[in-house]
């Protein structure tokens, strides 16, 4: 077991700060701090609930700037990318903020009686966050628990726990009531499953890999324990020849490009129909090579380093950097976890077209019509996103339909609104986040039947 986190800048390789590591011991008594603070935060007016959580918003929204650069410093974002993040945070609690009082039940028709129903909070929840997209994924999780009355305990990614400490400060400062939100560094098979096993903990929010979200689902089985779990994706990118070609290939880099491919959402499945493929490959090899890779700190750079040594050598697991590819860009030489933008010609079959890589590389795959190009989307196992360019609307719907993934933009490669749901198919994970039932996600919903037969 770990005794401290060492943060790494990934662009520099430089040690940036060491955290203490959250221990079992210390995690049992951060539940009971919470679940003591969750049942007067539970009683209170929801318009008194609401005004802390847009107090914690205007104070994240002073600091945005410091938060993004930290956010830079940890996982190695641009700076534009790590502005909208810490954004990200302040509109997820405003957001949250203006559905505390509107979480109503129902009303139910019923013989004899009246029947209504209640959302309650479910007590404490885990957030469980990852290192791609540190302070948007925990705040999906936080924000809205909060808001439907429940206490939150957040542990960040190994590699990347300083915004979310920054933000714990920001919770303090705005009046969130103390033990409400902590924040609980430390090793995902330690103070993770720790918290994963806790009879104390309702509820677990997991942002991460397919496979540790195999294992805690069974943990959370185990205890029939409430899940949410937000998992990887192998998303594609179907371009069809009516589609505006050019806008498509430009477009193209950022959709899996964006954050070096670090993303669940990458399309890096790049499905064209065979007869303008030849073209859309002319227009992809200059929009990808003129992608910039460099200092985050630049705000010309469009790319930056991935996070660690470690996802470095995955992604050169799948494509050693000396092989063959169709297209490649230019990173920065010398310290720093560069990884070069590459766009593979491959077969259907192939690892780097069913794997989820999780770093800059996109295969590109012909397909014959319509039928053909909905089999290899679908040929995965996961369904998280996907994008269609056409400029038929009866195709653009088809096509929607019969892709099995919980995202689709057509014409676009915009996946995440916090206003609309958020969540994926088949092993991309189970649930959703964001949009008019976020709250909801954080209740039980109790029914109550009350006769109005006369009483003898």
């Amino acid at each position: 077991m770990l005794q401290e986190l060492r943060i790494i800048n990934p662009a520099t390789e430089e040690l940036v700060q060491v955290v203490p590591v959250t221990t079992p011991a210390e995690v049992d008594a951060a539940v009971r701090r919470a679940a003591a603070a969750q049942e007067k935060w539970a009683a209170l007016p929801p318009g008194d609930r609401a005004r802390v959580l847009r107090r914690f918003a205007t104070v994240v929204g002073r600091d945005t700037e410091s938060l993004a650069r930290l956010e830079l410093t940890e996982t190695g974002h641009p700076m534009g990318n790590a502005r909208w993040e810490a954004n990200n945070v302040v509109d997820l609690l405003n957001y949250a903020a203006g559905g505390v009082e509107r979480l109503t039940g129902s009303q139910i028709p019923v013989a004899g009686g009246l029947n209504i129903t209640v959302q309650e909070p479910l007590g404490v929840v885990a957030v469980i966050a990852p290192w791609n997209f540190p302070m948007p994924t925990a705040a999906w999780g936080m924000a809205p628990a909060l808001a439907a009355g429940n206490a939150v305990l957040l542990k960040p990614a190994e590699t990347t726990p300083l915004t979310a400490l920054r933000l714990a400060e920001h919770a303090r400062e705005a009046g969130v009531p103390e033990g409400l939100f902590q924040v609980l560094p430390g090793e995902g098979a330690v103070t993770g499953d720790a918290l994963v096993e806790h009879p104390g903990v309702a509820k677990i929010v997991f942002t991460g890999s397919t496979a540790t979200g195999r294992h805690i689902a069974a943990k959370c089985a185990a205890r029939t324990k409430r899940l949410t779990l937000e998992l990887g994706g192998k998303s594609p990118n179907i371009v069809f020849a009516d589609a505006d070609i050019e806008r498509a290939a430009a477009a193209a880099p950022g959709s899996f490009l964006d954050v070096t491919g670090q993303d669940c959402c990458a399309r890096s499945r790049i499905l064209v129909q065979r007869s303008v493929h030849d073209r859309f490959m002319e227009l992809l090899e200059p929009a990808v090579k003129s992608f910039v890779a460099g200092d985050p700190t630049d705000p010309a750079t469009q790319m930056g380093p991935l996070i660690s040594a470690a996802q470095l050598a995955r992604v050169r697991s799948y494509v050693p950097e000396d092989a063959p590819a169709a297209i490649r860009g230019e990173v920065p030489q010398g310290k720093g976890f560069w990884y070069p933008a590459t766009v593979l010609e491959g077969r259907p079959d192939d690892r780097t077209a069913v794997e989820e890589i999780f770093g800059p590389v996109a295969v590109v795959l012909p397909f014959e019509d319509e039928a053909d190009a909905i089999r290899l989307a679908n040929a995965t196992d996961y369904g998280l996103s996907g994008s269609i360019w056409t400029r038929d609307v009866g195709r653009a719907l088809r096509v929607s339909g019969a892709v099995a993934a919980g995202n689709l933009s057509v014409n676009s490669h915009s996946s995440v609104r916090y206003w609309t749901p958020f969540g994926g198919y088949k092993q991309s994970g189970l649930g959703r986040e964001l949009g008019p039932g976020a709250l909801a996600a954080f209740t039980e919903t109790k029914n109550i039947f009350i006769s109005t037969e006369e009483q003898q």
